[in-house]
């Protein structure tokens, strides 16, 4: 189970299909959560994701509990014999709620069915957006943890060092990069090769 987190504008959601698409092809069994239910645009684009890349998506209306979503999606995952639950979630919500209290909600409604889970909570973060991406990051991983990051945007040399910038100051690896718009421009981050391929470049 993968528990997908980053403000809105990141290419989260993006993110989540070029994943879905990925582990699809590995031979995985992928379900998709929308639990973005604050943006009536976020459900929309993930069911939009889901149909291009034949992966299903477990949705509710507009403004529907997000924990509820999380809830059916577990046990549609169940069901339908998946291996794989990838949630998509709030990157801002309403100003009468708080979003860091929102994703713990989630995280207990998640271990009551599986106790070690979610296995991956990954932060998709705009290298374009610099430093406050690193603040938002850090607040993200102190109150809820992190297991790793996807960096979007990442088809420039001139945001190579941002990737140095997360690992340092977060501590938690770099699992994809996203390298441009289409659904296999989501690649594994690879060290070795992505400081071969900067001074390369240079």
């Amino acid at each position: 189970m993968i528990l997908v987190i980053g403000v809105n504008g990141s290419g989260k959601t993006t993110s989540i299909a070029k994943m879905a698409a990925r582990f699809s092809h590995e031979g995985h069994k992928v379900l998709l959560a929308a639990a973005d239910t604050f943006r009536a645009a976020a459900i929309d684009q993930l069911q939009e994701w889901g149909r291009r890349v034949d992966v299903p998506v477990i949705s509710q209306n507009p403004g529907s509990d997000p924990g509820a979503v999380v809830y059916d999606a577990i046990q549609a995952a169940h069901t339908r014999g998946c291996d794989l639950l990838i949630v998509d979630t709030a990157g801002r919500l309403h100003t009468k709620f708080n979003l860091m209290e929102e994703l713990k909600k989630i995280n207990k409604i998640i271990q009551k069915f599986i106790p070690d889970g979610p296995h991956e909570l990954l932060m998709v973060i705009d290298a374009t957006t610099g430093q406050n991406a690193l603040l938002q990051a850090r607040k993200f991983a102190e109150d809820i943890g992190l297991t790793g990051v996807i960096i979007t945007k990442m088809d420039s040399t001139a945001k190579g060092g941002f990737a140095f910038a997360i690992a340092d100051d977060l501590g938690v690896p770099i699992k994809f990069m996203g390298t441009g718009e289409r659904v296999e421009h989501l690649i594994p981050f690879e060290p070795q090769g992505f400081v071969a391929a900067l001074f390369t470049q240079s």
